[in-house]
């Protein structure tokens, strides 16, 4: 491998837009995640957070701008390609969203039944690893999603996300809904899967207190523009009102509810 590949980001985003009608979500985002590292985006809703990891997922399709998974273009990317894009990513949704009707060790074996044509033997084998590994019985497996408490089901979601040995780990607003113990076991949790499999990350949340336990960089995106990105611990000293204001929860400052939520503007 050579210097320069080993230079090229996992997830590049450049200059990428997305509009809905006259409502303007991405406005040029620019933001870049290291092969290895943990990224955190914050911000309030409504200020782009979703939309923006839609688009990496290829969920939605930027109208402007291009997005590289390591080095490669993938803004337009479809069949096959997408496939095997897919294969390189695991995802924990918010609110877990786990399959109702199929048993825990089928909802963590999804991807690698569906997605890599895995025997279901094969598959229970490793889902009740998985499952093991983010502390729960090996018990839990034949259970169904509704006899599972709110932070059970995060873990199950959890050991969904990394039964593939995805390269990318996408976290959607991970302690949603989670008492503040069980946010940070989570947030453990995440930290320790993450590094064991050597993947990279990038998370969108607005629970402060997650984002520095999950994160070695922050950015902040604020009306659909990335205005600031640094290292965790630069982030009490990032110079910037807006961010400022944010991670301190404080009413008075520049980020006002019409300017964020509900202001609009002109491409």
């Amino acid at each position: 491998m050579s210097a320069d590949s080993k230079n090229v980001p996992m997830i590049k985003m450049s200059n990428v837009k997305k509009s809905f009608g006259d409502k303007h979500v991405l406005r040029g985002v620019n933001l870049e995640v290291q092969k290895g590292e943990s990224l955190v985006v914050i911000g309030g809703s409504g200020t782009g957070k979703s939309v923006l990891l839609k688009n990496i997922l290829g969920i939605l399709e930027p109208d402007e701008g291009t997005i590289e998974v390591d080095g490669e273009v993938t803004t337009h990317v479809r069949g096959r390609a997408r496939v095997e894009l897919m294969h390189k990513f695991g995802m924990l949704f918010q609110g877990a969203a786990l399959f109702d009707s199929l048993p825990v060790w089928e909802n963590v074996a999804f991807g690698l039944i569906h997605g890599e044509k895995m025997s279901k033997a094969q598959a229970r084998e490793i889902a009740i690893e998985k499952i093991q590994a983010v502390g729960l019985s090996s018990m839990v497996a034949d259970l169904f999603p509704a006899e599972l408490s709110g932070g059970m089901q995060k873990r199950v979601g959890l050991a969904r996300a990394i039964a593939t040995s995805p390269q990318i780990i996408f976290f959607d607003e991970p302690t949603t809904g989670l008492d503040p113990i069980m946010a940070d076991v989570i947030n453990d949790l995440i930290c320790q899967s993450v590094k064991e499999l050597g993947a990279t990350a990038l998370s969108i949340t607005h629970d402060m207190a997650s984002a520095r336990k999950i994160a070695d960089k922050i950015a902040m995106i604020y009306e659909g523009e990335i205005i600031w990105c640094g290292d965790v611990k630069e982030l009490d000293n990032s110079g910037n009102p807006y961010v400022e204001q944010f991670i301190n929860g404080r009413a008075d400052g520049p980020i006002t509810k019409h300017s964020d939520y509900a202001r609009k503007k002109t491409a």
